[in-house]
């Protein structure tokens, strides 16, 4: 039974927040006439509040990996130190002097945790300019054709005089027809699959969230 009541309230969850999409109007306002409305925001709710004890546990476990490396001096331990400190900052510094501007805790958001921030995705674009010099080599047909491609898009905002009218249509022409059907199918295709997890999970197929492989 232990086992079992996991997957039915699962299964009886993922039935009935599914299936209000595929009633038809009539019935549907009967559905929610007699208790749907009540049940899919109590579902809301409870996601809310499992969120929260999800966020909870969240911190637990930084606060005791941080304080295991603390505790065994591991390489790099002084940086758990800090990340503890601004971990219980925070912590207390909202309920203590709120979160208004000009008070500590918005002090330390605008001026130390945006700064850095900020660099992290400095530092991203140096990655990514780097992983595209690797792939826009052109050592094939299609390589060639990336190569091209990123280029008139990269150049769409440059002023280049009399080069900069049909390079315009040219970047809009790739960014709305191949690249969107690119971004649609991708789209298509994560889709399908979390439809597919979905049923996974709603049949108790999956039972990886009871601790299964």
């Amino acid at each position: 039974m232990r086992g079992q009541l996991p997957i039915l309230i699962v299964f009886v969850s993922g039935v009935f927040m599914a299936i209000q999409y595929f009633i038809p109007h009539d019935a549907g306002v009967f559905f929610y006439e007699y208790g749907g409305v009540f049940f899919y925001e109590y579902g809301l709710d409870c996601i809310i509040v499992i969120g929260v004890f999800a966020m909870l546990l969240g911190i637990w476990s930084l606060f005791r990996v941080q304080l295991d490396k603390v505790a065994k001096r591991s390489p790099g331990w002084g940086y758990s130190v800090v990340a503890l400190g601004g971990l219980f900052f925070m912590m207390i510094g909202g309920p203590l002097w709120g979160i208004e501007e000009g008070t500590p805790f918005m002090q330390v958001f605008w001026y130390i945790y945006t700064p850095i921030q900020a660099t992290m995705f400095s530092l991203l674009a140096f990655y990514i300019a780097s992983a595209a010099y690797r792939a826009f080599r052109a050592r094939t047909v299609l390589a060639t054709i990336l190569l091209l491609t990123a280029m008139v898009i990269m150049l769409r905002l440059i002023p280049l005089g009399a080069i900069s009218g049909p390079n315009q249509k040219l970047a809009t022409w790739i960014l709305m027809v191949p690249s969107m059907a690119a971004n649609r199918a991708i789209l298509i295709g994560i889709g399908l699959g979390i439809v597919a997890t979905c049923l996974k999970i709603i049949l108790g197929i999956e039972r990886a969230y009871m601790g299964h492989d």
